[in-house]
């Protein structure tokens, strides 16, 4: 193949690979920026909690929520690994049935830290008491890099330990079905450990144009380049 269009074949694959990854840069910002829009929005929405509520993470995520019933002390989890400043803890998760349901929803109390040894476990029995409403965070579960064979299942103690919170296994655990989402606790509700929540964190529409930026600005370069190599030749 001649030399000359060797270059150009080169010049254009390389132009519209450029080109392309702008694009896509520029697409994943217009996606961050959604979710965020979504995100802040869905921060000032509050819904009430039934049955009737989708099952749904996704579409309630960072809502605001209230729900009526009791805590259920008998069956409590904790859910390993959890880092708090530095220091290894747990999360503590308590069953809230629904008034008048047999389903609950297992609300985050908080982190608390891990006791030496890893056999003494913390302290998380309170006082239930009857009906009450709670308010709080729905969010998904805490996820983890990578889940061990047997991570979802709890230890024969309570509180039970678990390295994955796994709705359907614990629905086989307490007896009653559970939401596929988690009630953060508000942070001035009573029987509640450090409460610090947070949202998830991405990278900013910022960061994904910045990176578009410098594809076009390879495009251009190497059309400036392939310019001059022609005008030369």
């Amino acid at each position: 193949m001649n030399i000359k269009l060797r270059w150009v074949f080169a010049y254009l694959g390389f132009f519209t690979l450029f080109l392309s990854l702008g694009a896509w840069q520029v697409q994943r910002a217009n996606e961050k920026q959604q979710f965020l829009d979504l995100e802040s929005k869905r921060v000032n929405e509050s819904v009430q909690l039934t049955t009737e509520i989708p099952d749904d993470a996704t579409t309630l995520r960072y809502k605001n929520a209230n729900v009526t019933g009791h805590y259920d002390t008998t069956k409590q989890f904790l859910l390993d690994n959890q880092i708090d400043a530095g220091k290894a803890g747990y999360f503590v998760f308590t069953p809230f049935k629904l008034q008048n349901f047999n389903k609950a929803i297992l609300v985050n109390r908080g982190w608390i830290p891990l006791i030496e040894p890893r056999a003494t476990l913390p302290k998380v029995d309170f006082q239930a008491g009857g009906e009450t409403t709670l308010s709080g965070r729905i969010n998904t579960f805490p996820s983890i890099g990578l889940k061990l064979e047997g991570a979802n299942q709890p230890t024969q103690t309570n509180p039970a330990v678990v390295g994955v919170i796994d709705t359907q296994v614990l629905t086989m655990n307490t007896g009653y079905e559970l939401f596929n989402f988690q009630l953060e606790l508000d942070a001035n509700s009573p029987n509640g450990f450090k409460r610090e929540w947070a949202v998830a964190k991405i990278m900013q529409p910022e960061q994904h144009l910045g990176y578009a930026l410098q594809w076009f600005g390879l495009a251009f370069v190497l059309t400036i380049i392939f310019i001059k190599y022609g005008l030369k030749k």
